[in-house]
């Protein structure tokens, strides 16, 4: 897939991760959207962004129904997630348990259904940013775990759901398998990690292969360009190993 001139929607990129597909997108000359609710962070006050911004609350299933015909997509990024509340099992209530689940599986639902429905040109690919917890758990961090598993099968039930149908399209999950020191998610977890190991912050982030946000998109569109993601369903990405195959 040759990504230069190609329309890119990044669900989620206005920080963390998604900050860091953005940029490598735009590196590789696409044409790049960003939503997130507060897009004053993807634009500074004196700049003209690369990309172009709009408002919206990634659960809302009108804005991505709306926002999916708008820019017509031939690649969207799910990223959108909520930082878990971090709270021993026994300790948590439903409400914080159920975070993830109300943002990161709400979200990745409705963005999935609107490529479907409206729906995407053939040849269109979705992909879903899940987590490594998805993989071995997280006991500290209460439903986030299952939610971004949850993740997975929405992906395989749309990508089957494609096929029987004849859309041409692929839905695929990218599974970055390490924590992002600088990102909401990657440094609540650190810290309570840290604090349950009795490590600061920087000796329990020293745990996790050196890799910044704008490291993980360039691999990430890197093998979009190279592969399309056709290979496989569910793929891992960590500093220290690069690209591995899941499923």
């Amino acid at each position: 897939m040759d990504l230069e001139g190609k329309r890119i929607v990044v669900v989620g990129g206005s920080r963390g991760l998604g900050s860091g597909l953005a940029e490598a997108f735009v590196a590789r000359a696409a044409e790049v959207t960003v939503v997130a609710r507060n897009t004053s962070a993807v634009q500074g006050p004196a700049e003209q962004p690369p990309v172009t911004a709009i408002s919206a609350d990634a659960t809302d299933a009108d804005a991505a129904w709306r926002i999916m015909e708008q820019t017509r997509p031939d690649v969207v990024i799910m990223n959108a997630g909520a930082q878990p509340p971090m709270e021993r099992i026994d300790r948590i209530g439903w409400e914080a348990f159920a975070t993830n689940w109300n943002v990161d599986v709400k979200a990745a639902l409705y963005w999935v259904q609107a490529a479907l429905t409206v729906p995407m040109a053939p040849g269109g690919l979705v992909v879903l940013v899940s987590s490594g917890a998805a993989v071995q758990g997280s006991p500290l961090s209460g439903g986030y775990a299952g939610a971004k598993r949850a993740q997975w099968f929405i992906a395989k039930y749309a990508d089957g759901l494609s096929a029987e149908l004849g859309l041409g399209l692929r839905f695929r999950v990218i599974v970055p398998r390490q924590m992002f020191v600088g990102t909401g998610v990657g440094d609540t977890g650190i810290g309570a990690y840290a604090a349950k190991a009795g490590r600061t912050f920087a000796e329990q982030a020293a745990t996790w292969p050196d890799m910044t946000p704008r490291a993980f998109g360039d691999t990430v569109t890197e093998l979009i360009g190279k592969s399309g993601l056709a290979e496989a369903m569910v793929y891992a990405v960590r500093g220290d190993t690069g690209v591995t195959v899941i499923e």
